[in-house]
C-alpha cells in the first residue's frame, strides 16, 4: 500500500513537471509556421523561445522560496494552474506579442511548479526511496526536454502549431486534483520572500542573455552592453545577499563543495544540450531533408537512452558517487557532440549520427539522475527547496545561454563551430564532477549513510481532499 502512494506521488509531481520541460523546446519545430502565421521575424522567433525560459530561470528561487514560507503544495497546485491558462492563452495568440507575453506567464507558473516538485517527490518517498525518487523526477525531466523538438514536430504537422500548447490544457486539469489529493502539504524555514534579490538575479539573467540574442541586430555594443549589465546586477546581488536578513540563497550553501560543483555542472550539461537539440533539429529538417515529424522521430536515440540510464545510475549513485557519474555523463555527452559536429556535413547518411545521439543520451541519463541527487544530499532536509531552486535556475540559465551563444557562433562560423563549441562547454564540466568529494557531507548535513536531518519546520501537515 505504502508502495503504492509512493507511486501516485511520483506521477502526481512527474507529470506536471514534465508539461514544464516539454515547453522548453517545444516551439523548436514550429518556429517555421508561426513566423508565417504571425508575421514576426527571427528577433520575435526568438523571443518566443527566450521569453519562456529567462522568465521561468529568473524566477525558480521565488518559486522555492515562496514554497518554503506559504506551503510547497499550495504553491505547486497555483503553479500548475497559472500554466494551464498560460497554455490556453498560447494557442489563442493571434499576434507575435501575445504569443511572447503568454510565453513569459507560462514562465512564472513554471517557475512555481518545477523547485518544489522534486522536494515534494522527496518528501513523498521518503530517506530509502530518496535516490528513486530523484532519478524518476531527473530522467522525467531529461525527457521533457529532449522530446520537446518530437512532440511540437508531430503536433505542428498532424494538427496546428496552437495544439502545442492547447495538450497542456488536460493536462492540467487532471494535475490539479491529483496533486491535491495525492500529496502533503510541507513547509520548509519559515523566511521572507527577497524581493529584491529576485529582481536582481532576474534582471541579470534576462540581460546576459538579451544582449546575446540582440548581438546579430546590434552588434558588439549591444552584446557588451548586455555582459556589462549583466555583470553589474550580479555584483550587487551578491553584495545584497550578504547583507539580506533572508537572503535568496543561505550563505553557507557557497562552501558546500557538492552542491557549487554539481551546479556549475548542470550549467555547463544544459548549455551544450539545449544548444545541439535546437541546432540538430534544423539540420535534419533543412540540411537532410525531413519533415518535422520525421526529424523528431530520428533523435529518438537521443532520447529514449535516458530511459534506460537513468535507473541504472540512480541504483549507482551510492555506490560510485554521483560526482564521479556527473563527469563520466559529461564525457559522454562532449564525446557524442564532437562526433555530430565533425560527421554532420551536407550527404552525411543518418546512419553515421545514430550511434552519435545514442551516446549522447546516456551521458544526459547519468547527469539526469546523479545531478540532483547530488545536490539534495548534500544539504539538510530543511534546505531542499532553496537548492532544488539553484539547482534549477542554473540549468535554465545554461539552457538559454548555449541557445543564444551557439546561435551566435553558428550565423557567424556554420553549424560545425556552434556544435564544438558546445562539446567544450560541456567536456569542461566534466571536470567540476571528478572535483567533488565522494561521500562527504556539507556543513548543513548530518553524519551517517543518509547526509540529510530532519528539521522540526519541514514537518509535512496531514493530507486532505483539497
Amino acid at each position: 500500500m505504502e508502495r503504492k502512494s509512493v507511486a501516485w506521488a511520483l506521477v502526481a509531481t512527474s507529470l506536471p513537471m514534465f508539461m514544464v520541460a516539454v515547453d522548453n523546446l517545444v516551439v523548436t519545430n514550429a518556429l517555421a509556421v508561426i513566423a508565417e502565421d504571425l508575421d514576426t521575424d527571427q528577433a520575435g522567433l526568438q523571443w518566443v523561445m527566450s521569453g519562456y525560459i529567462l522568465v521561468f530561470a529568473g524566477l525558480l528561487l521565488a518559486g522555492a522560496a515562496l514554497g518554503d514560507r506559504i506551503g510547497r503544495r499550495r504553491v505547486f497546485v497555483w503553479g500548475i494552474a497559472l500554466f494551464t491558462v498560460a497554455s490556453a492563452a498560447c494557442a489563442l495568440a493571434d499576434t507575435s506579442a501575445t504569443l511572447i507575453a503568454a510565453r513569459a506567464l507560462q514562465g512564472i507558473g513554471a517557475a512555481a511548479i518545477l523547485p518544489v516538485s522534486l522536494t515534494l517527490a522527496v518528501q513523498a518517498a521518503g530517506t530509502e526511496r530518496r535516490a528513486l525518487a530523484v532519478g524518476v523526477w531527473g530522467g522525467v525531466n531529461g525527457l521533457g526536454i529532449a522530446v520537446g523538438p518530437l512532440v511540437g514536430g508531430l503536433v505542428t504537422e498532424g494538427l496546428d502549431w496552437h495544439w502545442i500548447f492547447w495538450i497542456n490544457v488536460p493536462v492540467g486539469v487532471l494535475a490539479l486534483p491529483l496533486a491535491l489529493w495525492v500529496l502533503r502539504e510541507s513547509r520548509g524555514a519559515p523566511r521572507p520572500l527577497d524581493v529584491l534579490g529576485t529582481v536582481l538575479i532576474t534582471g541579470a539573467v534576462i540581460s546576459a542573455v538579451w544582449g546575446i540574442v540582440q548581438f546579430e541586430a546590434g552588434g558588439l555594443p549591444v552584446l557588451l552592453g548586455g555582459l556589462v549589465v549583466a555583470t553589474a546586477l550580479l555584483a550587487v546581488f551578491r553584495y545584497w545577499q550578504q547583507r539580506a536578513p533572508a537572503p535568496l540563497v543561505p550563505p553557507h550553501l557557497y562552501r558546500v563543495r557538492a552542491f557549487m560543483l554539481s551546479n556549475v555542472l548542470a550549467l555547463a550539461m544544459y548549455f551544450g544540450v539545449f544548444g545541439s537539440v535546437f541546432f540538430l533539429a534544423q539540420f535534419l529538417q533543412n540540411t537532410m531533408g525531413y519533415s518535422p515529424f520525421e526529424a523528431g522521430l530520428r533523435t529518438l536515440p537521443w532520447t529514449a537512452a535516458p530511459m534506460v540510464a537513468v535507473p541504472v545510475a540512480s541504483a549507482l549513485v551510492g555506490r560510485v558517487g554521483g560526482g564521479i557519474l556527473q563527469a563520466v555523463g559529461c564525457l559522454l555527452q562532449a564525446g557524442a557532440l564532437l562526433w555530430l559536429g565533425l560527421t554532420a556535413r551536407p550527404g552525411v547518411s543518418y546512419s553515421e549520427m545514430s550511434a552519435a545521439m545514442a551516446l549522447a543520451g546516456i551521458g544526459m541519463g547519468l547527469v539526469f539522475a546523479a545531478n540532483p541527487s547530488t545536490v539534495i544530499g548534500s544539504v539538510a532536509e530543511h534546505e531542499h527547496n532553496v537548492a532544488s531552486g539553484v539547482n534549477n535556475t542554473l540549468r535554465e540559465f545554461g539552457g538559454a545561454l548555449g541557445i543564444a551563444v551557439l546561435t551566435a557562433v553558428y550565423v557567424n562560423s556554420g553549424l560545425r563551430s556552434a556544435v564544438l563549441t558546445g562539446a567544450a562547454v560541456v567536456f569542461a564540466g566534466a571536470f567540476a564532477g571528478f572535483a567533488i568529494d565522494r561521500g562527504k557531507p556539507g556543513p548543513g548535513s548530518a553524519p551517517g549513510p543518509s547526509p540529510l536531518r530532519s528539521a522540526p519546520s519541514d514537518l509535512p501537515e496531514p493530507s486532505r481532499p483539497g
